[in-house]
């Protein structure tokens, strides 16, 4: 009852005690608020007081109920704030905090360790050799795509000495000297067609720079003329993607040209190569007296390297005549006439008519003169047998049997082999 006594900033400063509480439960954000709470209560009693005292009437019966009543709107008040700030401070919607503070830097409870994500290791991060032992074991498509995926490792893939390896095992065999060459020559004019397009171009726009009055847009037609970054054309890769992609045609020989026809058989002619991806095949293109003869579908097993650096219309120089002897196996110029490039026939070196054929008592190897055998025709075919003069070797011939030019020895076996296998199952006439 003593409560109802008092005035009500005396019941005020009773609950001092239960506000202070309130301070220490709560947040500095809402402890500033509640401060502010605080002297606006204060000045809403000062008001109250001051205004009693320039009143002498009783209090109406409304005041006298309020003062009756405001011990229990302040035990209220201060029960409502304990429990709310002990209970119920974080039941605080989000779309209230950022007008507060930010969530992160809320104080909201005891903080959970944050998960950092594991970093990724990057192919770039592996040790050098560990690097280039990948790139090593990857195929030349693999290649390729690892190329495309950043600046450093298009650099790395590359490289001649991945592609190397690339371009024996798959060309070794078939690209020789005169295809380096004419790989050579093909890069040289691709870069005179490069630089004879980018000079046409860079003419062009600098006699239209010269009429722009605008220096800012001139940096944009310089760039705009700027090479744009490539794989370079005298790398290795370059060269084995233009020989995959047939783009580049290549000198090589063809074993039996035109499908085998008989009047090729067991020969080998030069021609230029283009390759088929899609059926893994070759395309040959052939010159013969100014015209050229394609033939498609050709196999592998069908080509070779040129094994001397002599042109198809030039006669070897015969550098093995006085070694050679009945058994030798060689090959040997021969055209129809001279208006036809050479081309190397398969054959044997014979005994001379006047040999016992007796190896202990053989001498035709002494002897100037010098029987060539083309087993493949038929005995008494014209084409089955030739004698030549191993000490004053030239061109000889005629138009009706055709001229026969330089020889060369055969001394590898699979160079032999491969004759061999190419033998007609009968006899040509």
């Amino acid at each position: 009852m003593w409560f109802h006594c008092m005035t009500p900033l005396s019941q005020f400063l009773c609950f001092a005690p239960s506000f202070h509480l309130i301070l220490k439960l709560t947040h500095p954000i809402w402890k500033l608020t509640l401060i502010s709470m605080f002297f606006f209560l204060i000045s809403c009693f000062s008001f109250i007081i001051l205004s009693k005292s320039f009143s002498f009437k009783p209090y109406p019966p409304m005041i006298t109920d309020w003062r009756l009543s405001s011990s229990w709107f302040w035990k209220g008040l201060s029960s409502f704030l304990v429990s709310w700030f002990q209970k119920g401070r974080l039941a605080i919607s989000f779309h209230q905090v950022p007008k507060i503070m930010p969530l992160k830097k809320m104080n909201l409870g005891p903080s959970k360790p944050e998960t950092v994500p594991e970093e990724k290791l990057s192919l770039l991060d592996l040790p050098e050799l560990t690097l280039e032992c990948i790139l090593e074991k990857l195929s030349p498509t693999g290649l390729c795509s690892m190329a495309g995926v950043c600046s450093s490792l298009r650099d790395r893939c590359t490289s001649d000495h991945l592609w190397e390896k690339h371009m024996k095992q798959k060309w070794g065999n078939l690209i020789g000297d005169a295809a380096y060459r004419e790989w050579q020559w093909h890069i040289v004019s691709n870069k005179r067609a490069s630089l004879k397009n980018q000079t046409k171009q860079k003419g062009f726009f600098t006699s239209l720079y010269s009429l722009l009055p605008f220096s800012w847009i001139r940096p944009k037609i310089e760039n705009n003329i700027e090479p744009r970054s490539s794989l370079p054309v005298d790398s290795i890769m370059a060269c084995y993607v233009s020989l995959e992609s047939g783009k580049f045609w290549f000198p090589a020989q063809v074993y039996n040209r035109e499908n085998g026809h008989a009047g090729f058989m067991l020969s080998c002619y030069d021609a230029q190569l283009s390759y088929d991806s899609r059926t893994n095949t070759f395309r040959a293109r052939y010159s013969n007296l100014g015209r050229r003869t394609v033939e498609e579908n050709i196999s592998w097993d069908r080509l070779r390297a040129p094994p001397t650096d002599t042109p198809s219309n030039v006669l070897h120089i015969s550098d093995c005549l006085d070694d050679l002897k009945p058994g030798d196996h060689i090959e040997i110029q021969w055209r129809r006439n001279k208006e036809f490039p050479f081309g190397w026939w398969y054959g044997v070196v014979g005994h001379l008519e006047s040999c016992e054929r007796n190896g202990n008592h053989c001498h035709c190897h002494y002897s100037d003169m010098m029987v060539l055998e083309f087993n493949q025709y038929p005995a008494g075919s014209q084409w089955r047998q030739t004698m030549i003069n191993r000490k004053e070797h030239r061109e000889v011939g005629n138009e009706a049997d055709g001229f026969y030019g330089g020889i060369r020895k055969l001394y590898k076996e699979e160079e032999i082999a491969m004759w061999k296998s190419l033998w007609p199952a009968r006899a040509l006439d």
